[in-house]
């Protein structure tokens, strides 16, 4: 997991707009914080020129958890991605098949795609996620997490 190189503090947007979760999306709960993944995914393939694909180290990211069941059919040539959760600590929220076949395989390193702060915020599914977020975020910063 990398370090940020600034810190970001964040002010709360009272014009802030969760985004929805329609039916059939796929969605990552972290705690309180839910991600629309589907909606996270459409905007990296829209974006492409902000979204470069980079490895990831495996053992960084995987751990053999007997929950993670049929793997076989993960398609790890697809790249995960990284959620920049606190100042420069990257969470996976996408693709726990994916990172756990790549370990199973002995694999070092899997495409990933690293969404910072400033870029996966607009994914929260609810204001009170937001807020808790924009409250979490800056109590990190000034723990010296960055």
């Amino acid at each position: 997991m990398r370090r940020a190189k600034h810190a970001r503090a964040l002010r709360l947007d009272k014009n802030f707009t969760p985004v929805s979760v329609d039916q059939g999306d796929e969605f990552y709960p972290n705690g309180i914080f839910v991600f629309n993944i589907t909606k996270m995914l459409e905007y990296i393939d829209n974006h492409r020129n902000e979204f470069i694909p980079a490895p990831a180290a495996v053992k960084d990211f995987a751990c053999e958890s007997p929950s993670i069941r049929d793997v076989d059919s993960a398609d790890i040539s697809r790249p995960v991605i990284l959620a920049e959760i606190a100042p420069g600590t990257y969470n996976l929220i996408d693709g726990h098949h994916r990172m756990e076949k790549a370990r199973r395989a002995g694999l070092e390193n899997i495409m990933a795609y690293r969404v910072h702060m400033e870029q996966h915020l607009q994914f929260l599914t609810t204001h009170k996620a937001y807020t808790a977020y924009v409250e979490y975020w800056n109590s990190k910063l000034k723990e010296g997490f960055a």
